[in-house]
């Protein structure tokens, strides 16, 4: 015999603005917890209205033991900014060896600011987030220019 789950479960997905639908990821990630997956369908596409149709949105979903949910959506990720900064499709092969693309200084501190208005990131400086986002672009095999 299992146990039952005492507390509120988390759920992370990884999902395209105004596409949410009960098919892979969001239908077995939300039934095997036994939430109508259309219910949360309806409402993260309500929610995302405002934004350009597909861009990745992580959500974060908690499941109550009572099959209740709330979620809460945050900023694309930044691996999604640097490449339609730097227009491209995907990133280099060889990170450090090959240049992708390039990016200026000026989006990066776009960037953060955007990614600034995420709770988790919320007590960090701009130039700390920036640093992270110069980060990310030499792991994508962006260049970050002046």
């Amino acid at each position: 015999m299992s146990k039952k789950a005492l507390g509120p479960s988390m759920v992370r997905l990884l999902v395209g603005a105004g596409k949410a639908a009960p098919t892979p990821p969001v239908g077995p990630a939300l039934g095997a917890r036994g939430v109508k997956s259309m219910d949360f369908c309806k409402e993260f596409n309500a929610r995302t209205a405002h934004l350009t149709p597909g861009i990745p949105v992580p959500t974060v979903i908690t499941v109550q033991p009572d099959r209740s949910f709330t979620f809460v959506t945050k900023t694309p990720p930044t691996s999604y900014f640097l490449k339609k900064a730097a227009g491209i499709e995907q990133g280099t092969g060889k990170p450090g060896h090959g240049v992708a693309g390039t990016v200026s200084l000026k989006h990066v501190y776009e960037l953060a600011k955007i990614k600034a208005t995420d709770d988790h990131l919320k007590h960090l400086p701009l130039e700390s987030i920036a640093s992270t986002i110069i980060g990310s672009a030499k792991t994508l095999g962006i260049a970050v220019v002046p």
